[in-house]
């Protein structure tokens, strides 16, 4: 027997989606406003985490 339950709920994929183009755009405009690629991509990270939260926050369950 198989079941077609979807790994992550729409929510959450669009909850995570959201995340990464926000930590893309943080580490891309870090990287051309003049820092070094491990700076941008600390960045990045920070602002996926803080993408994610507000996200999170602000979509209806």
């Amino acid at each position: 027997m198989t079941q077609n339950n979807p790994l992550l709920s729409q929510r959450t994929a669009v909850i995570l989606l959201l995340g990464a183009l926000v930590g893309t755009a943080a580490a891309v405009l870090t990287v051309m406003g003049g820092a070094a690629v491990p700076g941008g991509l600390l960045a990045g990270g920070a602002a996926f985490g803080a993408g994610v939260l507000f996200f999170h926050t602000i979509i209806a369950p």
